[in-house]
């Protein structure tokens, strides 16, 4: 067992755990599949235990994998607050964060909350907004920086993790085959909806609309009293609703990239920015793990 964990191997594992993909994990640090790889396994040897289980359907985290996610985070955190603390910088100014909905219900308050500990002078501003609106804000000059869905053919961003949709619901519930769809969705241009009302279109589904909310806590609301179905990430299910069994034949809806996306124009916030972008990079699961 070894004293000490190379930081740059927990990166790379954190990267790995995040993404669930060597691939994606080299394209976001810069790095090649290779050197990824190797920083994997010497942390496993360092660690003296089996980190991911890997075989050709993907990667998933292990037992040890999962403990190793907490230690790896509080390391790279007390680095980063020496390495902060040593250099005698610190970070000022106005900061216009936006998050997606989805992540009303997740542990981002704690990571936010780590930030303006490390950057007291920071002045954060948050925004929290349908995915396509933040997009929206943030191409007009309105936002520095947006944590966010992106449509599947949009190529902007720094990858946060991959996730599949799913339609979920009341436990309760029974979607009728010969009845439209009942669907809780947010408005336009809300990339959820959009992509469940493709999904529904290309099967040749009927379905009515029973509910629309702007607020994640009103849809869920329209979903425990069984008024219909959502489309939502596999991974943010909210407590009460559970995943529409197969068996009830609505249609595949694909997967979802979560992504930072910076500001086009270089502000005095740049800084303060990329700092909350590294933050949240590094705690990612915990967006995501319950």
């Amino acid at each position: 067992m070894a004293d000490v964990f190379d930081p740059a191997q927990l990166r790379t594992f954190l990267a790995v755990a995040q993404t669930l993909s060597f691939t994606q994990a080299a394209r976001r640090l810069g790095v090649r599949q290779s050197t990824v790889s190797q920083h994997v396994r010497r942390l496993e040897e360092a660690a003296g235990r089996q980190l991911f289980s890997r075989d050709t359907h993907g990667v998933e985290l292990t037992e040890d994998g999962e403990a190793m996610l907490g230690f790896a985070r509080t390391i790279l955190d007390a680095n980063e607050r020496a390495a902060s603390w040593f250099r005698g910088t610190r970070l000022r100014g106005r900061l216009r964060f936006g998050a997606s909905e989805d992540f009303v219900l997740t542990r981002l308050p704690e990571i936010l909350e780590g930030f303006r500990y490390d950057h007291p002078e920071v002045d954060l501003e948050l925004t929290v907004e349908l995915s396509g609106t933040l997009h929206e804000q943030l191409a007009a000059g309105k936002l520095d920086l947006v944590l966010a869905k992106r449509r599947p053919e949009d190529p902007r961003g720094e990858l946060v993790w991959h996730d599949r949709l799913v339609w979920i619901g009341a436990e309760r519930l029974r979607p009728d085959a010969d009845r439209p769809v009942p669907l809780i969705v947010y408005p336009p241009p809300g990339i959820t909806r959009t992509l469940a009302l493709e999904a529904l279109e290309r099967q040749g589904r009927e379905w009515r609309i029973v509910c629309t909310s702007g607020s994640l806590n009103g849809l869920i609301a329209a979903a425990r009293a069984g008024l219909g179905v959502m489309a939502h990430s596999q991974g943010l299910v909210p407590p009460g609703l559970v995943r529409v069994p197969d068996r009830f034949g609505l249609p595949e809806l694909g997967r979802v990239d979560f992504v930072l996306v910076h500001g086009r124009r270089r502000t005095a916030a740049q800084e303060a920015a990329d700092a909350l972008a590294s933050a949240i990079l590094a705690g990612g699961d915990r967006l995501h793990r319950r």
